[in-house]
């Protein structure tokens, strides 16, 4: 399988189809679009009220902006802009430069897994439920809706961590992101990086309708139950 692609003017990517073994539910258009837009909807009237409960709460305990907006690496290479509630604190970039700088075991963990178990960026409180529950990324159900994502999917990255993909960046750019994933249904961050290279690989590999509601029912129990080991 030749793994390389090319740019075409307006900075995205193309590929020949043919000569790639992926999953024809996880790379076609028609049907996993649409089952993405109606269950997209559904999701938004089902979770209107906690929305917005959320968007109130976020507001009384942390003066800022409620939805936060980062590029991601999306189909075909097209960066698109990845909605979640803000979880962070104000300037939370500067809080990580100076972290990294001066703490030699965070910035070891922050290369392995490009996370931080005790992030010093999380609002206090509204923060860390957000992101131990995963509503965080609840508006991203307008990226589904947009065409941006997928309900199913590799997790969204950006654009510096396609390295970590090497040869195989050609099977991540052959899909839309998802939502939830493989990765967000099982073990979460307590997987290495590589690791979870290796799920959103296989899903595009072998991804299927009935895998996709397999996953979503997974990753619905979870956030009922609050099981939601290694999420941080």
């Amino acid at each position: 399988m030749k793994d390389e692609f090319a740019r075409v003017p307006d900075g995205e990517y193309f590929f020949s189809e043919a000569s790639q073994d992926f999953s024809n539910w996880t790379t076609g258009a028609f049907h996993k679009r649409l089952f993405d837009l109606l269950f997209s909807i559904s999701m938004m009237v089902a979770f209107a009220p906690l929305f917005f409960t959320i968007v109130i709460l976020l507001k009384i305990m942390d003066n800022g902006p409620v939805i936060f907006a980062h590029k991601r690496i999306g189909k075909n290479g097209r960066e698109f802009k990845c909605y979640k509630f803000r979880t962070m604190i104000m300037d939370a970039d500067k809080v990580l430069e100076a972290v990294l700088r001066d703490s030699p075991e965070m910035r070891l963990e922050w290369l392995a897994t490009r996370k931080l178990k005790d992030d010093p960026r999380i609002v206090p409180g509204i923060g860390h439920i957000l992101r131990s529950s995963s509503l965080d990324e609840l508006p991203q159900i307008f990226n589904v809706m947009f065409g941006d994502m997928s309900v199913v999917g590799p997790r969204p990255i950006v654009k510096d961590e396609l390295k970590y993909y090497g040869a195989q960046r050609v099977a991540y750019l052959s899909v839309r992101p998802g939502l939830t994933g493989p990765w967000q249904a099982g073990a979460r961050s307590d997987t290495s990086y590589d690791e979870r290279v290796a799920l959103d690989l296989d899903y595009i590999r072998t991804g299927s309708l009935r895998r996709d509601l397999s996953i979503v029912a997974k990753t619905v129990w979870k956030l009922l139950s609050f099981n939601q080991r290694g999420a941080y």
